[in-house]
């Protein structure tokens, strides 16, 4: 247990200790080697890196340098990434082989290792974080912590201001003055519907009850997004202050996280940011010396895309069967066990410190006029700096894209970006200059979601991802009302026959006049968004669709059943290559005969186009 007075005591000591995190120019003998523990790192050997150094360091009898392990840096297309502070250098794909050159080099003789700097858009290799154009047009705000401390040290959270909004709030601020700071902010759900926080908040606080709820919803369930994950993994203590600020402010004393149990990582670290903050006295009763209490517990969820709608999670969380609630009466009135229930999505609460500490005036002076403060997206798919990345609302997707993103690798076009996931729409090249934030992305068929965005280059076809997209529907659909259940699938049958060359013309028909019905009828979110896809691609991509059902042509090729592949007579120089590794036997030809492939065996594997020296199949 700690008073006030010794945490404060811990910010001002600590804070001193790792000024060279942030100070760039900080002249220190010590160093601190920071390596990325998130997901993506840690899946290519970075706690083996991390334990490598230290063995080196306590082998070499070197002092003044500390090994630490930090949550994600964002460019995970780089990684695992070291960097050495405070000289602030960047080391990109590190193996654990390479620890010993970087302690004798770096460490020992004071020169930077060149074959392992990154890498910037334009080819050179750039020394420092601040160099790389992937950071330059970034604002951290939730991740603001992520890369820079341990995650699993409450000490070093502290040091960055930790715990101070909590403080503040509770000895300067009525339960109204921090909703009216939230709203003043125009800070808006990051969970993918955009609602005004503090309205919500709000919404919650009037209803009188023996017992409320905060919850946090961490059901992270859009393919290739991973924006909630990295905050819990890099910075959990964050979203553990946020939730009891809310706490406060709409008169609960209890929380739960609810996560899927896919995040290991993420699921351990904030039960350790739990478990240190009740060591402290921060979580608990009389917090601060004063007579608010609040505890949160933790709840596993199964991987079920359905939950990350509201009502289905609070359904989860009682134990039951993760299917939606009937709307009215919404969670501010009846939300877990029938009592008023605020939820807000990880990143949403990420902010709400930040928002506390520096005013509401600082955060909603960034962004635009409608949606204020930044926006994380898991960048993914065809770009070349894979990774996540924290911009301010109204950047273009051309900045994200080309200028963060460092463009489409093979000198490919860029075809359209999907935003929003299973429930979001399809961006085409014609709106790169669209700027990104709620109101806009809603105007091109489109939507924020909670931050998923993947870019497809011109080998994509866009019948074959609205069937991709449909697939994830169909599956995770909780079954509960019959647009969603079914229609749903009817629409996956379309997609499927227009695919495999057996679609017609009205089928396309079909397919839009279902989609519309569905969102009007369907119960919850998932079946209300989930013909987006669908649309998005029938309105800005509809070519490729008659293509699919007139001509029975693929033009990227991917729907492989309307396609064939082909040998070109007059680049064929008879060799046999390709007829060897065929394995179905579908390549015809006797020794210095030009080859053939009978159509009806070739399974269009691809064997033989990656054989042929001569570039003769197509």
């Amino acid at each position: 247990m700690k008073t006030l007075e010794e945490i404060n005591k811990i910010r001002e000591e600590k804070r001193k200790e790792l000024d060279l995190r942030v100070n760039t120019k900080l002249d220190t003998r010590e160093k601190h080697i920071l390596v990325c523990q998130g997901t993506g790192c840690t899946s290519s050997c970075s706690p083996e890196i991390l334990e490598t150094f230290r063995k080196i360091l306590k082998e070499k009898n070197i002092e003044n340098v500390r090994v630490i392990k930090t949550g994600c840096f964002g460019l995970c297309a780089k990684g695992p990434i070291v960097i050495i502070r405070p000289e602030d250098t960047f080391y990109a794909m590190v193996k654990p082989e390479d620890c010993e050159e970087i302690i004798q080099k770096h460490i020992v003789e004071g020169e930077v290792v060149q074959r392992l700097l990154c890498k910037d858009i334009d080819g050179k290799k750039v020394q420092s974080l601040d160099e790389l154009t992937f950071y330059k047009k970034q604002k951290r705000i939730a991740l603001k912590n992520c890369g820079v401390i341990n995650p699993e040290e409450i000490d070093e959270y502290i040091a960055f201001d930790g715990y101070k909004a909590l403080e503040k709030v509770l000895k300067e601020m009525t339960q109204d003055d921090v909703i009216d700071e939230i709203s003043k902010s125009g800070l808006r759900g990051r969970g993918g519907a955009g609602f005004p926080t503090g309205k919500k908040w709000e919404l919650t606080k009037v209803n009188e009850a023996d017992q409320k709820y905060v919850v946090c919803n961490a059901d992270e369930g859009d393919p290739g997004a991973f924006m909630d994950r990295s905050i819990l993994e890099g910075d959990p203590h964050s979203v553990l202050e946020a939730m009891m600020i809310a706490g406060y402010a709409i008169g609960a004393t209890k929380g739960f996280i609810y996560v899927r149990a896919e995040y290991p990582i993420a699921v351990k670290r904030f039960q350790i940011a739990i478990d240190q903050a009740k060591e402290y006295g921060i979580l608990g009763k009389n917090i601060f010396e004063t007579d608010f209490e609040f505890d949160v517990e933790i709840r596993l969820g199964a991987g079920a895309f359905v939950c990350g709608e509201e009502t289905a999670l609070l359904e989860s969380i009682e134990g039951k069967r993760g299917q939606p609630r009937v709307k009215p009466p919404y969670p501010a009135v009846a939300g877990l066990w029938g009592k008023p229930t605020l939820i807000n999505n990880v990143e949403t609460y990420a902010n709400i410190t930040r928002i506390i500490l520096n005013g509401a005036d600082w955060y909603s002076s960034i962004g635009t006029e409608n949606s204020k403060g930044t926006k994380v997206f898991a960048l993914g798919g065809n770009v070349n700096n894979i990774g996540l990345v924290e911009v301010p609302m109204g950047t273009t997707l051309r900045e994200i894209v080309y200028d963060i993103g460092g463009g489409i690798p093979n000198k490919r076009e860029f075809k359209a970006a999907q935003t929003g996931g299973p429930s979001g729409g399809c961006i085409p090249a014609q709106y790169l200059d669209t700027p990104i934030d709620y109101e806009s992305l809603k105007q091109i068929g489109s939507m924020m979601g909670s931050g998923g965005m993947i870019i497809m280059d011109d080998t994509k076809c866009m019948v074959n991802l609205s069937k991709f997209y449909l697939e994830f529907t169909v599956s995770e659909s909780c079954g509960k009302c019959t647009p969603c259940r079914i229609g749903t699938k009817r629409m996956l049958e379309i997609l499927e026959k227009l695919c495999s060359g057996k679609g017609e013309l009205e089928d396309i028909d079909k397919l839009e006049k279902l989609a519309n019905n569905i969102i009007k009828s369907s119960v919850c979110g998932l079946g209300q968004t989930a013909p987006n896809p669908v649309l998005s691609s029938l309105k800005y991509f509809r070519d490729e669709f008659v293509e699919h059902a007139v001509d029975k042509n693929c033009r990227t090729k991917e729907c492989k059943a309307i396609s064939k592949i082909m040998i070109d007579p007059e680049k064929c120089k008879s060799c046999g290559l390709c007829q060897k590794v065929c394995p179905v036997s579908a390549i015809k030809g006797e020794l210095r005969d030009k080859r053939e492939i009978d159509q009806t065996k070739c399974i269009k594997c691809g064997t033989c186009l990656a054989s042929c020296p001569f570039k003769a199949i197509n």
